[in-house]
């Protein structure tokens, strides 16, 4: 018997939700092969629901595709339920990431207020007998491309939401093996999950009170700005390492 737990709906991969039945239906995916299916709920999170901070990284799938844009948590949250609901079995990697990797796009004004580890995740698809890594939709390539046009000398970069050794050409093209973007980050392996719902019944972010409600109010607004400043190509400066 197939597992079946790699494909379940769950509270926040609610893949029968309307928008995302009709996304799919308009797109025809489902008349794609297992291999083009997964390219094409990549390349559609990837650059089409834009590099952005959501209210919260337990926010349901339907909600990010309404938002139209997400970070690393939102976008596999949204990534896994479009999977599933092309029957793609798919599971998350828990991680956290140093918070300089986000240095740039915070403003230097609240980044002491980041803390320290921040919770990170990708996507673990199956095809066939083989799990593949997938974290390279999480900047679109608008926001990636000024990156790489800003630092054109650089092989490596911790900041601006990117985490890699190879900015100018970095793995997250849909090729059937894995993509990184935000992997040189990781500070710490939390494991595998069947659900973004079981990973955050376990780990939550450490933004209570005072400092959480400035992020979801105010901070993470500022962010926004600043990533559509970088999507411009107009990159916030600071003293990069």
């Amino acid at each position: 018997m197939p597992d079946t737990r790699f494909l379940n709906v769950t509270p926040m991969l609610d893949s029968k939700a309307p928008a995302i039945t009709a996304l799919i239906s308009e797109r025809g995916w489902q008349r794609l092969s297992p291999h083009d299916r997964i390219g094409a709920a990549y390349d559609y999170v990837r650059d089409e629901i834009l590099f952005g901070y959501n209210v919260a990284d337990t926010r349901q799938a339907s909600l990010v595709l309404a938002d139209g844009y997400g970070q690393c948590n939102t976008k596999a949250t949204l990534l896994m339920a479009v999977l599933r609901a092309l029957g793609i079995p798919c599971r998350l990697h828990g991680f956290t990431i140093d918070k300089s990797l986000q240095r740039g796009i915070v403003p230097e004004l609240v980044y002491w207020m980041a803390p320290r580890s921040i919770l990170h995740s990708w996507v673990e698809v199956r095809l066939g007998a083989q799990w593949i890594n997938l974290e390279g939709f999480i900047l679109d390539q608008q926001v990636l491309g000024s990156l790489q046009a800003a630092f054109p000398g650089r092989t490596s970069l911790c900041a601006y939401g990117a985490g890699t050794d190879c900015l100018q050409a970095p793995m997250i093209t849909w090729q059937g093996r894995d993509t990184y973007i935000q992997r040189a980050g990781i500070n710490a392996d939390l494991g595998i999950f069947d659900s973004p719902d079981a990973f955050f019944g376990q780990h939550q972010q450490d933004l209570t009170g005072v400092r959480g409600w400035l992020y979801r109010n105010i901070i993470r607004h500022w962010m926004n700005r600043r990533v559509a400043a970088i999507r411009r190509g107009a990159v916030p400066g600071f003293a990069l390492r």
